[in-house]
């Protein structure tokens, strides 16, 4: 590698190998080196188009072949990636436009409407076709130091804020994510998580670090049943989720649906609990589960467990390049096994925030060279991490703290349902009470009372849910992780 600069690391790895299948996507496969051309040409078509380097340019699109493309072609410019979900509506694409000072956005035909509906004038870019018309062109140069992604992430205070990400720090994590996680022989892997997300977004960073092709079978979106037909088709290897796409799968006959060259899975963007693992892992033999940890604010992985020493209902070791610390409220480090808030120090942390934003006291802050996640959790002795839960989600019932994933995976562990969220409700007499949203299987029936006397079993007479509500969908995030905000919203 002559420098840690993602242009460059894009262009090393395609002519690492020689040319391959690379991606399928919706019934074909694209070959690699007509991938490293069309990147070259669109980073053609970017300059011409007037993109330069340390231009912003949002890219708001469904998964698909295209969309890592666009963002290799985009560092080669020296443009600064600006990854959007596609489904956010015009006022936070509005937001993330005017709050970035964008120059230009890449985005589909579907999608054009929200993008007019800010009323924001800007260069706009409907898929890829005119951008290929250009010739091939070569990455500029870069410093490692340099803006390479302005990921927006969003809170409970306030609006999205932009997390500053490095080209050198983006590089490092994906090249120990790679070296920590990668299994020799296993090369294809299914990928359903958006690549709009940090957790995508280092899942392709880190493809371009192989020592093997790859192969990837890409999904626009994931779909239980979509998920296990294509990971039976493309006889895939290993996956890429988060905690809620292994409960719904777990609402699937599983037993009828053998895959016997899926190895793993590594799942990250939220905690695992420890029986929806064990049950997962029994219905699907042959399968292991992996779990990380990580933020937006990390370069998108801190710990991993490494495969042939995996902890079970821990979220792994650090990255090479990362040390963890628990502090107590006083900021004080804490011994081996005591709880406290998860703190990161490394040189691929992120660079700070955008612009200005609302400080979030109990949120995700860097303080001085050490972020503060703002999530709970301890180490054991052996420097594995453990998390607990997400600090501004304590509940405090009657002064004592009840943490919403205990009560979580209790109600999981229940038969009839697939998934539920826990948050607390303001209570005068006890300060807050516990209230459970639950998901069931189809054709499932127990009652509210049921399941708060099979909670009350399982986590004790302090901590159970007092109420117990009934949804068709537990709400997620555009990255499939449990809202916890939509919930507090359904309170009244």
């Amino acid at each position: 590698m002559t420098e840690q600069t993602l242009g460059q690391l894009a262009e090393e790895s395609w002519n690492r190998f020689d040319d391959h299948e690379s991606v399928f996507y919706e019934g074909v496969w694209h070959r690699s080196h007509t991938l490293a051309e069309r990147a070259r040409r669109m980073c053609g078509g970017f300059a011409e188009a007037g993109v330069r380097p340390g231009d912003r340019v949002v890219v708001m699109m469904a998964t698909c072949p295209e969309v890592p493309l666009i963002y290799q072609a985009l560092w080669a410019a020296g443009a600064v990636v600006t990854p959007v979900v596609f489904l956010v509506g015009p006022e936070e694409l509005r937001h993330i436009l005017t709050d970035s000072g964008a120059s230009a956005i890449v985005t589909s035909p579907e999608l054009v409407g929200t993008v007019r509906a800010t009323g924001i004038e800007i260069p706009t870019f409907v898929d890829t076709t005119d951008l290929e018309r250009a010739s091939e062109r070569g990455p500029v140069t870069r410093d490692p130091g340099d803006l390479a992604a302005l990921m927006y992430t969003g809170g409970t205070t306030g609006r999205a804020k932009g997390v500053m990400l490095s080209h050198r720090g983006l590089w490092q994590v994906a090249k120990d994510a790679y070296e920590i996680s990668h299994q020799e022989g296993k090369n294809r892997g299914l990928v359903p998580v958006p690549l709009s997300h940090a957790y995508g977004l280092i899942i392709s960073v880190a493809g371009m670090h192989a020592r093997d092709p790859q192969q990837a079978v890409l999904m626009r979106w994931f779909e239980p049943k979509a998920f296990l037909n294509l990971a039976a088709e493309q006889h895939v290897q290993y996956g890429t989720v988060v905690p809620s796409m292994i409960r719904l799968l777990l609402a699937e006959p599983l037993e009828s649906h053998p895959l016997p060259d899926l190895a793993y899975l590594t799942c990250g963007a939220a905690p695992l609990g420890r029986q929806t693992l064990e049950e997962f892992e029994r219905r699907m033999p042959g399968v292991q589960i992996l779990e990380g940890y990580g933020l937006t604010e990390t370069s998108a992985v801190t710990t991993f467990n490494p495969p042939g020493r995996r902890r079970a209902g821990s979220v792994g070791l650090p990255l090479a390049g990362y040390t963890i610390t628990i502090r107590d409220n006083e900021g004080e480090a804490v011994e081996a096994g005591d709880v406290g808030e998860v703190c990161v120090s490394g040189e691929s942390l992120m660079l700070g925030y955008w612009g200005e934003h609302e400080p979030d006291p109990e949120g995700t802050a860097l303080v001085g060279t050490e972020l503060r996640t703002g999530d709970i959790g301890c180490v054991d002795d052996d420097g594995y991490l453990y998390i607990v839960d997400r600090k501004k989600d304590l509940i405090i019932r009657g002064g004592f703290n009840v943490f919403p994933r205990d009560v979580e995976d209790a109600l999981d562990r229940h038969p009839a349902v697939v998934m539920s969220g826990v948050v607390g409700r303001p209570d005068p007499r006890h300060g807050e009470e516990v209230v459970a949203f639950v998901q069931l299987k189809p054709g499932a029936q127990v009652t509210a009372e049921e399941l708060i006397a099979w909670a009350r079993d399982r986590v004790g007479r302090v901590k159970y849910p007092r109420e117990v509500r009934f949804v068709d969908a537990v709400p997620v995030t555009s990255v499939l992780k449990l809202d916890r905000k939509a919930l507090r919203a359904r309170l009244g």
